[in-house]
């Protein structure tokens, strides 16, 4: 097959998926709670044992890690290919 003849043989494309549009406000709680959870990771400070530090929780509050600073904190949840989001 010449790829510059234009014959593709039988290749067919998978067919795109469309967003799907739901409203949050008549979500269940279990269904809120699992909003975002492989994606999103939240950081907060946290005292523990005496020493300052950055929580790192799942978005449905399940501790994940804890770092020295909020720098570090970050680049981690970066790393694991989350979006970091503060708590105050």
């Amino acid at each position: 097959m010449d790829i510059n003849s234009g014959d593709r043989g039988n290749t067919t494309l998978a067919p795109a998926t469309e967003p799907v549009a739901f409203d949050v406000r008549h979500l269940s709680e279990e269904q809120l709670a699992a909003l975002g959870v492989s994606h999103i990771a939240y950081v907060k400070p946290v005292i523990v044992n005496g020493v300052a530090g950055f929580a790192i929780h799942a978005a449905d509050g399940t501790p994940m890690a804890v770092a020295g600073d909020r720098a570090v904190a970050v680049a981690a949840i970066v790393q694991h290919e989350m979006h970091p989001l503060s708590v105050h």
